[in-house]
């Protein structure tokens, strides 16, 4: 579909990676249209046809992984995990293996490494990200760091995701640093910038080629869901495969 997103990154010419955004699909309002996600009370038929949709236009080698994300740090490999399993992330070395994670406010991360031979998806909401869930990934890719590149997708902007006390001092409590990505508001409330925490941590593991996080879910409508801004809303994914 003509506004999908494609990364801007460096990646060898047998890397493929695309994220949705929430047009081009058959769902009806409040998940209009190509919701992807089929947890969030849309019709099963609906979703079953999205997910038909995106296969088609992008002629996928293979059915995604789909994952029951859990907001966790879990890495699944496929040929080792269950479709469907719970997990946050999911890694593959082989080709037409299609890794996939859905967002909608999350960090979508996606990784793919310089000789073209590994991929992953991560999802990271505040806490999966805190707990470790891109680490978990990096460490799964099981190469070199300064060989892996990343791209985050669309997720929640630094003026929008406006979070407790409690989260930034989970962040704090991992690396004082965090406190870059978090800016006062009011009592207790800070806005955070989870594209920055997401840099962070990938730097902190050896990761440097990071592009992307320049999207925001929340004040972009027309382009993407958003649970903070709708509650009941659809799924983006974003997708990345060998060939």
């Amino acid at each position: 579909m003509n506004d999908w997103l494609k990364p801007d990154w460096p990646a060898p010419e047998n890397v493929h990676a695309v994220c949705t955004t929430r047009s081009g699909g058959v769902s009806v309002a409040p998940f209009d249209s190509l919701n992807l996600g089929d947890h969030v009370g849309d019709t099963p038929i609906a979703v079953a046809r999205n997910r038909q949709l995106v296969a088609e236009v992008l002629d996928l080698p293979n059915t995604p992984f789909w994952l029951q994300q859990v907001h966790g740090v879990k890495v699944a490999q496929q040929n080792v995990d269950n479709l469907g399993c719970s997990a946050d992330a999911s890694v593959s070395f082989k080709m037409n293996e299609v890794c996939v994670v859905m967002t909608a406010d999350c960090l979508p991360v996606l990784f793919c490494n310089r000789a073209g031979t590994r991929v992953a998806a991560a999802h990271a909401g505040w806490r999966g990200l805190c707990d470790g869930v891109l680490e978990k990934t990096v460490g799964a890719l099981d190469c070199d760091p300064a060989e892996i590149l990343a791209w985050m997708g669309p997720a929640i902007g630094p003026k929008a995701f406006e979070v407790g006390d409690e989260v930034r001092a989970a962040f704090m409590e991992y690396e004082q640093q965090a406190a870059q990505a978090f800016q006062a508001t009011q009592a207790g409330k800070w806005l955070a910038d989870i594209y920055q925490l997401g840099r962070q941590r990938l730097s902190a593991m050896g990761v440097t080629a990071i592009y992307g996080g320049e999207l925001c879910t929340y004040t972009q409508q027309d382009l993407f869901f958003s649970f903070r801004r709708d509650q009941q809303t659809g799924r983006m994914a974003s997708l990345v495969w060998l060939s």
